[in-house]
């Protein structure tokens, strides 16, 4: 018996997630495992209700569960930015679940806008650090005389810019973001990196811009070749994030497994969604290795399509997948994917895919698929 936290969330969430249980409910009537369903009312009704968006009290009780299940967060309603930070960035942050793991795989069936790929040639997985960089937070704007001079030298050395301000006049303005990276937080992500690709197939590149952000980043370098000596069986590569962002569409099929800092990683994973087929198809994990993990497709709440039995729920029924496999159940995991393949070789997809079943008829099919083993 498994005990996971459900939360459905914003828009499309509650009724994709709901897909995805009842196809993680099919694999352990098959593989022999039962999932209580605990379920959290976070998201935008009990923010507008209450102002609430997420208590001590929530944390504590989501934290007595190994992993977290979630659909989808935001609403016309609330200003971008408030659910987004009070609910899924403080789970993220507040369980230390510093993977973020983005399969990139295309499969059988699903249309790739990179000429002449297939399925045999994008098959990679992105290891991103979820909670350092330019993500930390550390930032501000300051204006006219409110700029003190103190705050000029602290832009100057974080930067090593000369602004030649006038500090007295109204127009004058800094805006400064920090970027933190630390040697235990680059060390941990990429030790799992490491582990992930000597279970593959002992290929790993490393992500950054140290070219130009040497500090930063070349901390980050020092780290993964300190990591590395431990890995000999694993081979290694420096990449620019620049480079890797055309080499993603040229030759995806040279990547195994790629592992980046925070902001770089936000961005190439959302380019490799689109390679991998779009957003629809898109699975995320946040993950604490020892601690409570969550898992959630990547694409946003889509309040317009609620209700409306037409959002596709195969990315959160593949972020179930993920979930199994943290929790242990390989063999399930696996049954889930193999299952997606062959609901859309089938032609059993929604519209956004060309097809016309609906959310539930998609869930359906996927769970069938999945319980009588005949994916």
């Amino acid at each position: 018996m498994y005990r996971v936290a459900s939360i459905g969330g914003d828009g499309i969430g509650p009724e994709i997630l709901v897909e995805g249980r009842k196809v993680l409910d099919a694999a352990g009537e098959r593989f022999g495992f039962d999932i209580q369903w605990d379920e959290y009312d976070l998201g935008a009704e009990r923010y507008l209700a209450d102002g609430t968006l997420l208590t001590e009290d929530d944390l504590k009780e989501i934290g007595k569960h190994k992993a977290i299940y979630f659909g989808s967060i935001g609403d016309p309603r609330v200003q971008p930015g408030v659910l987004e930070k009070g609910i899924l960035l403080a789970l993220r942050f507040y369980f230390d679940q510093y993977v973020n793991l983005r399969p990139i795989k295309l499969l059988p069936g699903v249309s790739t806008p990179l000429a002449g790929k297939g399925p045999e040639d994008i098959d990679f997985v992105v290891v991103r650090e979820n909670t350092e960089d330019f993500y930390v937070g550390l930032g501000g704007r300051v204006k006219g005389p409110g700029i003190s001079r103190q705050e000029l030298v602290l832009a100057r050395e974080l930067y090593n810019v000369k602004f030649g301000l006038d500090i007295e006049s109204d127009a004058d303005e800094i805006a400064y973001q920090v970027g933190v990276v630390s040697k235990q937080g680059s060390r941990r992500v990429i030790s799992y990196a490491f582990d992930m690709a000597e279970r593959r197939n002992k290929k790993l590149a490393s992500v950054d811009k140290a070219n130009v952000l040497s500090d930063v980043y070349g901390l980050w370098r020092e780290v993964f070749t300190s990591v590395g000596a431990d890995h000999p069986s694993v081979a290694t590569e420096f990449m620019f994030v620049d480079a890797v962002t055309m080499w993603f569409v040229k030759n995806p099929e040279w990547f195994d497994v790629v592992v980046t800092p925070n902001m770089f990683g936000d961005i190439i994973t959302d380019l490799g969604a689109m390679i991998q087929g779009g957003l629809g198809l898109a699975p995320g994990g946040n993950i604490n290795p020892v601690g409570t993990s969550m898992f959630e497709p990547i694409h946003g709440s889509a309040p317009k399509y609620k209700g409306q039995n037409r959002a596709n729920p195969i990315a959160t029924i593949w972020a179930g997948s993920l979930l199994l496999d943290h929790l242990g159940e390989q063999e399930a995991a696996a049954a889930v994917v193999s299952a997606i393949a062959t609901s859309i070789t089938d032609g059993v997809v929604t519209k956004d895919m060309s097809g016309s079943t609906g959310t539930s008829g998609v869930g359906d099919h996927i769970a069938a698929l999945v319980r009588d083993g005949n994916q």
